[in-house]
Parts: C-alpha cells; structure tokens; sequence
C-alpha cells in the first residue's frame, strides 16, 4: 500500500541545503532522463528575480538572485517510488510538509509564487500529439490533442473509447504526453 494519495501532477516544494539549488535541480533531471520518469516528474523550477545593481564606480550590472534560497519547486506525482527518487538526491534534506508527508502547493500559492510556466506548458504539448489523462473523470483514456487554450490551460482531446472518439475538455495539469 502506498503512503501518498494519488493527486496527478502537483507542484511541492523541495528544501535543500543552502547554495544547493542548482545542483539538487540537475541531479533530478538526471535521473529523470536516465530512468525515463517523465511520466512522474514534469518539471523543476528555482524562481529568480533579476535586478540592476550598481557598484561603488557607478557601473550597473545585471544580478540574478534567488527569491526563495535552499528550495526548489517540482511538479510532480507523489508516489512512494518518486518521493524515494527526489528524497534520496545529494543536497535534498526533505519536501515542505509535516513529518515525511510532503504537502502540494495550492492554486494560489502557485499564482503567487509565479511558477506556472505558460511557456513550458506549451512547448510541452502540441496539437496533434498523443495525449494521456493522469487525472479526473478521463483517467486512463488516451486521445490526440485537438486544441490548445490560448492561456495554455484547458485542452481538447479526442478520447478514444471503445465505441467512438469523444472530444473532451481537460485541464492541461492533468494531461502528459503518451509515449
């Protein structure tokens, strides 16, 4: 049996040791690739901020620094088998949550934290591609992606069911590509 409740792709937040970010980021897509865990592990993001900042001769440059120091933001499906993957990597000293038990950032806290990349979402699925949905009503059930929402949010798939193909209207977060 396992510890975490199947809630399709969700964003948690990784705690890291200080100055680790970067290389808590790369090691997981790493193993991602070498393992083939797309299907679990969609994306890692490490918000930064740019800013001009002038030294003590007046010369400006540009500075990037870290909004949120020591974590790293992963959308993911918490299994037992991705939570071990993530939980065992250099320089992670755990997820964001009481005990072991990682916690999935809300709507809003997403929104605010400005981690929802439009872009990445896009370059991620193409019309025309085959899709899987991960999550609600439609879980399980594959089909070809027909159109993309102009915010990027809300997909139509033709799902292929046993007696027709059915145009459906999914939440981009609960779709991956089928391989």
């Amino acid at each position: 049996m396992s510890d975490f409740e199947n809630l399709g792709p969700r964003w948690y937040v990784i705690h890291t040791y200080s100055g680790y970010e970067n290389k808590v980021k790369l090691s997981i897509e790493k193993v991602v690739e070498i393992r083939g865990l797309g299907h679990m592990i969609f994306d890692l993001q490490i918000p930064t901020e740019t800013e001009i900042v002038k030294n003590e001769k007046g010369v400006e440059r540009e500075v990037e620094t870290k909004l949120f120091p020591a974590y790293v933001f992963i959308k993911m499906i918490m299994t037992d088998e991705s939570w071990h993957i993530v939980r065992n990597i250099t320089g992670v000293t755990g997820f964001v949550g009481p005990g072991s038990k990682p916690v999935p950032l809300t709507e809003e806290e997403i929104a605010s934290f400005q981690i929802e990349n439009a872009s990445v979402e896009e370059s991620r699925l193409k019309v025309g591609m085959k899709v899987k949905a991960i999550s609600g009503t439609f879980a399980g059930y594959s089909g070809v992606l027909q159109e993309v929402s102009e915010d990027n949010k809300q997909l139509t798939v033709l799902i292929s069911t046993e007696r027709r193909d059915i145009p459906v209207i999914l939440e981009a977060k609960d779709v991956v590509a089928d391989e």
